[in-house]
This record gives C-alpha cells, structure tokens and sequence, in this order.
C-alpha cells in the first residue's frame, strides 16, 4: 500500500477527481472549496476575543469544520510524503528544468525538494528570508485581497463561472510568470 501512495498519480486521473471534486462539496451541502478560508475559522475558534469583531463572529463549526479538517489533512498527509519518501528518491523533472535550476546553483534533486531551496541552513540567508517572510505575507495578503486562494477560485470559482474568479485565476498566472522568469532567477543567485 506504501509503495502505491508513493507514486504520483497520473494528470488523465487526478484532473478529473478534482474535476468531480465540486459537485460532490455541493452535493454534501459544501458551497465553497480552498485553504486561505480556514485562517479565518482557526481565528473565530482559537481567539476568544475575535468573537467581538464582526468578520469572526459566526458559527465556524457550521461553516468551517470541513474545511478545516481538509487543511489538517494537507499537513498530516505532508508529514507522511516526507517520511515515508524513499532513500534517494528524486522528483522526476523535464532537462530543460534542470539545466535552468543547475544555472542558480541548485544541483541536488534527491528527495522532494531541492536541498539548496528548502533547508533550515537557508531559511537564515538574506534571499530565504525574503522568500519566507515577504512571499508568505504576500501570499497572505494576496489570497484575502483576492478573496481567496488558488485552489478556491481555480476550483469552486471557475467551476460556478464567477468573472471575479477568472480575473483572479489570470492574476495568479502572470505573478507566477513574472516570479519564475524575473524574481527567481535574481533571487536564487543570491543563495
């Protein structure tokens, strides 16, 4: 069972799981799909005092156990990829991929992430804690501006052909453009 979890799972397999992934939220009475949602619910369970502002005063148990426990299910499920990632594994990539990440200085492709990127080592350099502190504020503000993250407007929001989803789904492609063709390339030559 290990060895079958460990494999990635086919595009013409898991495109159409996600696919059928919203009408079955719909079918259990689940009308919204994403993680960024459950910063808020955490906020209204965990914070006492948040019940006195108006955006965290609601039942979050009604509206955000599910989701919760869809984000618990990332993190656990995280946790197993890495431990149960098998010795000298490595994610296979296209050689063009390589060439590029080989001309930032990143070499070392065993595992599930590169080494050089995603170490506690580089967590303490100027361009890790740009990437960290910045990008993670970024990501933050970008998804509550937004109104949501990439999985909920990719997902339940072009699924219900909302306008606001589409333009988000095209601003979260061009950031990603412009961050793998002109950030990343200066930043990583730092590390």
């Amino acid at each position: 069972m290990i060895e079958l979890i460990q494999q990635p799972i086919a595009w013409y397999i898991a495109g159409p799981l996600i696919g059928l992934l919203l009408p079955f939220l719909l079918y259990i009475g689940n009308k919204t799909f994403g993680v960024s949602s459950s910063f808020r619910h955490v906020c209204a369970s965990v914070i006492p005092s948040a019940k006195k502002i108006d955006y965290f005063n609601y039942d979050w148990k009604k509206a955000g156990s599910w989701n919760l426990k869809f984000v618990l299910g990332i993190i656990i499920g995280g946790v197993l990829a890495q431990l149960t990632t098998p010795e000298g594994y490595s994610v296979d990539i296209s050689s063009s991929t390589v060439s590029v990440l080989n001309s930032w200085g990143i070499s070392d492709f065993q595992g599930l992430v590169p080494v050089e990127l995603f170490s506690w080592g580089n967590v303490f350099t100027v361009p890790g804690l740009i990437l960290l502190l910045l990008g993670g504020f970024l990501v933050g503000f970008g998804a509550r501006y937004a109104g949501g993250c990439t999985s909920g407007h990719a997902i339940t929001g072009l699924a219900t052909l909302q306008k606001a989803s589409l333009i988000a789904v095209i601003g979260f492609f061009v950031g990603g453009l412009i961050t793998a063709h002109f950030i990343l390339p200066n930043l990583l030559g730092g590390l």
